[in-house]
């Protein structure tokens, strides 16, 4: 669950952009936090299902111990498990749903039963079914879409039932140090990605494209957050987010001097803290 700070992240933005403009609900934070931990759950679990399957995980892979290839669950159990997780996902981002927008119109309540819906996909698809995204090197999106723009700006929504297209941006930050965290795990899987058909975008254009896609990524990020506040501005203590910037830096230079796989492994737990340390910082910043 290395990654689960990371999924955190949008609920913790959201929730503080809706608190920064007095619209923030307990109940609705608390479900969030529940769904988005089922979804992370379901997610690690169909990758570790799907990657089984397809026979990318052999012994060569570096990284934490997956249960399905390596025999501790058999692929009927793990399958159950699956199951089990989306019946209760279903269940939380309902209660959630029908919490966040009670008597508004059922276009709405249409509208995020179909994101719900699709985010159980996407945690699906990712690496199980016949094409999973994530052996097409199409992870990056689905990843800067939901971790990003629909997890803060959805977060966001359920709070205020208003929309601020200004919040586009500090979504858009999240989806790109989430991006990243991915990218690290491809880099550091590159070599038995290749091997087994995986074609993320680090397979597909090399390691040094992706050092320098992820230096991107993270600077964007910083940049837009610094834009945003500036056009935004009211206080100084909008800029608290900045003392994660040495972090930051920290994980581009390890990203960029890592010789072996091993290397990456806390890389991807350090940029997922740094990231839900951002969102705190980032979010209190405008409450202060």
């Amino acid at each position: 669950m290395r990654t689960l700070p990371l999924a955190l992240s949008n609920a913790v933005m959201g929730s503080l952009l809706a608190l920064s403009e007095d619209g923030f609900r307990w109940s609705i934070f608390f479900l969030t936090i529940v769904t988005i931990t089922l979804l992370q759950i379901l997610s690690n679990l169909a990758n570790d299902y799907g990657d089984a399957v397809s026979g990318k995980d052999t012994e060569e892979r570096v990284g934490p111990l997956r249960v399905t290839a390596s025999g501790l669950v058999t692929r009927e159990e793990i399958k159950r498990m699956i199951i089990v997780f989306v019946i209760l996902s279903c269940i939380s981002g309902t209660a959630l749903i029908f919490l966040g927008l009670n008597n508004l119109p059922w276009k709405e309540l249409a509208i995020f039963f179909g994101l719900g819906l699709a985010a159980i996909a996407a945690a699906i698809k990712y690496t199980m079914g016949k094409n999973p995204y994530g052996y097409k090197g199409l992870a990056d999106i689905f990843v800067f879409i939901f971790f990003g723009l629909i997890g803060v700006m959805g977060t966001y929504y359920l709070h205020t039932h208003w929309l601020d297209l200004f919040i586009l941006a500090p979504a858009s930050v999240i989806g790109l140090f989430s991006v990243g965290v991915l990218n690290i795990n491809n880099l550091r899987d590159i070599e038995t990605d290749a091997k087994s058909g995986k074609k993320t975008l680090a397979v597909r254009f090399g390691p040094k494209f992706a050092r320098f896609y992820h230096l991107a990524l993270i600077s964007s990020g910083l940049i837009i957050s610094i834009v945003y506040s500036i056009v935004k501005f009211y206080s100084g203590w909008q800029f608290l987010f900045l003392v994660t910037v040495p972090f930051f830096a920290m994980n581009i230079w390890v990203v960029f001097k890592s010789q072996k796989a091993e290397d990456l492994n806390n890389e991807l737990r350090n940029l997922a803290l740094t990231t839900f340390l951002f969102s705190m910082a980032f979010g209190l910043g405008l409450i202060l």
